[in-house]
């Protein structure tokens, strides 16, 4: 398992606080999302997969397998509605089927107010049939990058786990994936 802050961030808004924790099993990537946001950093309006759940607040988590260029973008709101979609690039993405949606298991929270702060936690299990089926995920090195966004927010804010250098946010940077798991621990 590792575990990750989200760090980086375009911006000043000290209001949003973003981590998650991710685990490799044979045939699933585990991610647990944990948020804190002032009120003012909090929107929630979509209700179905496909909506354009990254103007609300949002977790992502964007992978790519180690052959081929195609990732995935996996985009979910607090109440772990989902936009998902491959490809090469960020154009011409191809969105996930109802069927695919299905297959994503997502655990949300539920929001809670904690004094000046709402705090939310979303679990979701990405299955390996949605990877191109991959026997066993831990043999094979998974690359990504985790973000925390809410284009459409009163306070709109852009926060990534591994650094992307760029002036304006843009998620869509597979050249700035990094390993999620390392393989060998010493």
């Amino acid at each position: 398992m590792r575990i990750l802050s989200f760090e980086h961030r375009w911006g000043s808004n000290a209001s949003v606080s973003a981590g998650a924790s991710i685990d490799i099993s044979e045939e699933l990537i585990t991610v647990d999302f944990a948020v804190r946001e002032a009120p003012s950093c909090f929107c929630q309006t979509k209700e179905q997969d496909g909506d354009a759940v990254w103007e609300d607040s949002c977790v992502e988590v964007f992978l790519k397998l180690p052959w081929g260029k195609e990732y995935l973008n996996l985009e979910f709101n607090s109440k772990g509605i989902c936009y998902a979609a491959r490809g090469e690039k960020r154009e011409n993405r191809k969105e996930f089927s109802n069927s695919e949606y299905a297959q994503i298991i997502r655990k949300p929270s539920g929001v809670i107010e904690d004094g000046k702060f709402y705090r939310w936690m979303l679990s979701v299990q990405i299955p390996s049939i949605l990877l191109g089926n991959i026997k066993d995920l831990r043999i094979v090195e998974v690359e990504g990058n985790l973000y925390k966004c809410a284009d459409l927010a009163p306070e709109p804010h852009w926060l990534t786990a591994f650094p992307i250098n760029t002036p304006k946010p843009d998620f869509h940077r597979p050249e700035a994936f990094l390993p999620f798991i390392p393989f060998v621990d010493k």
